[in-house]
């Protein structure tokens, strides 16, 4: 094609549209163009002595004009954009014609009946008129619509494949094709259903999903990929597809995690983003029962604690959408805190809210929000959570997560909360780190005063010092009713000081990536959805259970900071080993090796059998760990730590000396 051809095409398919009356004048052109042609088919066999004047001929074909811009106007045939017409816009040209048609046979009646005036011409003449005409104009369309769709597309436009030729894939299309100012074309589909494969689908080829694909869109210059909302989760855990898209630059576009489409209502490529690396690793979907959390939350005072924290943020933008009585969201950080109360300000303000900046070792300041606020429902995610913060800091380990989750567990037993829901880690089982092991001691006393509560209210219990059961009662002297949960699971995704941001930073400035080992692998879930597990964990939970999540595949590091780097496009990004951090072990494990599992309702959540302690050695065991995080003696705080969990081995760590002593 000539560089002044493309130039041409450029310069209108730039424009918004032909103005209507161009498209006008164009069809009443090819109308009288084929009327023209249809006379001279039709006279043609009988020499050229009958035709009539040339003048005379295009006068009465002029004459038939006005019953087609009738036709036209009725219709609305030159309102659309040519380049974008569909079997609806070639109806109306249909219907145009045929108004035009009639209405000048009765102009050609009229001349038969009074001749002199205009060329009467033969009936057939009229009828073959209207075949052309709308052939013409058809053609006229169709012609253009070729041209646009493949020659000049490439230089306005982004070729797309779309993954899935069902529901989702058919709605996708035709989003793409319907959307008269959308930035891409449809080019094909993706299947891995043999029956379909390589057939024709909307009017482009359907691929296989096989090694050559990812070829194939390269040479076509396919610039992204479009996943039905239907098949995401195939796509996931199709590592060898999406690893091949991702080393050819190839975007991937996919409905945001956090929404849902109902196979119902209209989909638009507006819906869908470009992929961050959360989105692409595998995993199976995750069902939870959104009315039994309902009915467990709604209408009831619920505290969240560490609510300006990854974890807690995102329960308490959860929580706030079963329309709870009200909220009590508590985190020691101010700025992280006032970002959450304006969220759940400008998002859920229809249900009150207070927002309160204190620690949760502050066991006056907790005291006072539990008197006044009732909590029914406690959802516990403060918490220090950096490994090696906790490993060169073990008294404010003891101080926070271990004093801390107590002071909360005490005051919702004092102040009758229902249900309190410890966040925990995959780090408590076999802890090898300070962090872990503070965990593995909250879940201790946490399963071992429900022990207690439960032995309290059926007249079971031993225990006859008073000091110790005035931890099991209510404010007004009666047993305690709280019920105690406990859920375990691996690393979020996109938390704060996760791998992901640091690896985006890292890979902003340059690199290098640094890894700590080639071989350390990690579970990994979202944030949304390990939040769900918990709540859903607290709708099940009858008090004692340690809940352990499928956390699904483990993630080797490496391979999720090379994803990044090929994700980003960024070049000579260097990925760089430092060795394994104090306390850091290569792999986690979610279950204690002497520990099972039993299964519950839901295929993700299984209960863990763990040993268990009384509560007198539980209280005992943390009032001298919390005494003794006052000498600020980091060797005998984590000896003591060590032995309330005989199974803390330290790795990578100065503590491992405690183990050979």
């Amino acid at each position: 094609m000539s560089n002044r051809f493309r130039l041409f095409f450029n310069w209108y398919f730039s424009r918004k549209a032909a103005p209507y009356w161009a498209v006008l004048i164009m069809d009443c052109f090819l109308v009288l163009l084929a009327e023209l042609i249809a006379y001279y088919l039709v006279y043609s066999d009988q020499g050229a002595n009958v035709y009539a004047p040339f003048g005379t001929i295009i006068v009465s074909f002029l004459a038939l004009l006005p019953g087609f811009l009738i036709g036209f106007r009725l219709f609305h045939t030159y309102s659309g954009i040519i380049r974008y017409s569909t079997s609806t816009d070639f109806m109306r040209l249909v219907g145009a014609m045929l108004v035009g048609s009639v209405i000048a046979f009765g102009i050609h009646l009229l001349t038969l009946a009074y001749p002199g005036y205009l060329y009467a011409f033969k009936t057939i003449t009229l009828i073959i008129g209207f075949l052309l005409s709308l052939l013409f104009c058809i053609g006229l369309r169709l012609f253009v619509k070729f041209l646009y769709d493949n020659i000049i597309y490439t230089n306005i436009q982004q070729p797309v494949f779309v993954y899935g030729v069902h529901e989702g894939g058919e709605a996708l299309a035709h989003s793409i094709i319907n959307d008269k100012h959308s930035p891409y074309v449809l080019a094909g589909f993706v299947s891995d259903d043999v029956q379909v494969s390589h057939h024709i689908m909307m009017g482009v080829k359907v691929y296989a999903d096989d090694e050559n694909l990812v070829g194939v869109m390269a040479a076509k210059h396919i610039r992204a990929i479009f996943v039905s909302p239907l098949r995401t989760d195939d796509f996931r855990n199709n590592t060898r597809l999406v690893d091949g898209l991702v080393r050819h630059g190839i975007k991937i576009m996919m409905q945001p995690s956090e929404m849902e489409w109902d196979g119902k209502s209209e989909l638009g490529t507006s819906q869908l983003q470009e992929v961050d690396i959360e989105d692409l690793l595998p995993r199976d979907k995750i069902e939870v029962d959104l009315d039994a959390i309902g009915r467990l939350l709604k209408d009831k005072v619920v505290m969240v604690t560490g609510a300006a924290g990854s974890i807690g943020y995102v329960m308490a933008c959860q929580v706030a959408k079963f329309n709870p009585k009200r909220m009590v969201l508590i985190d020691q950080a101010e700025t992280p805190m006032h970002t959450t109360r304006l969220h759940m300000a400008n998002h859920y303000a229809h249900i009150p809210c207070q927002t309160i900046v204190s620690s949760i070792s502050n066991q006056s300041k907790m005291e006072a929000v539990f008197a006044k606020y009732r909590p029914d429902y406690v959802f516990h995610a403060a918490a220090y959570k950096h490994v090696p913060m906790m490993e060169d800091n073990p008294s404010e380990a003891v101080q926070n997560n271990v004093y801390g989750t107590r002071v909360i567990a005490d005051l919702s037993v004092k102040y009758g909360t229902k249900k309190f829901v410890m966040i925990s880690t995959d780090k408590a089982v076999n802890p090898t780190n300070v962090m872990g092991c503070s965990k593995r001691i909250c879940e201790i006393y946490c399963q071992a005063l429900n022990k207690a509560l439960v032995e309290l209210r059926e007249g079971t219990l031993q225990e006859t010092d008073e000091r110790i059961l005035s931890h099991l009662r209510q404010v007004d002297g009666t047993p305690g009713v709280t019920q105690f949960v406990t859920t375990r699971f691996g690393n979020v995704l996109g938390s704060n000081g996760s791998v992901i941001p640091l690896f985006r930073k890292q890979i902003k400035r340059g690199g290098p990536i640094t890894v700590t080992h080639p071989d350390i692998i990690r579970f990994f879930m979202l944030i949304p959805e390990a939040c769900r597990l918990v709540l859903e964990a607290g709708t099940m939970g009858n008090g004692g259970e340690i809940f352990v999540f499928d956390m699904g595949k483990p993630v080797r590091i490496v391979d999720l900071a090379q994803r990044m780097i090929d994700l980003s496009g960024a070049k000579n990004v260097q990925i760089v080993f430092t060795g394994l951090r104090d306390g850091e072990k290569l792999f986690e494990e979610v279950l204690n090796d002497a520990e099972q599992t039993r299964p519950t309702p839901h295929p993700k959540i299984m209960v863990a059998a763990v040993r268990e302690y009384s509560y007198a050695m539980a209280l005992q065991n943390e009032e001298e760990l919390h005494e003794l995080s006052y000498t600020y003696d980091d060797m005998k705080i984590v000896a003591k730590m060590k032995q309330i969990v005989p199974e803390y081995k330290s790795k990578h760590s100065k503590y491992e000396a405690l183990d050979k002593d």
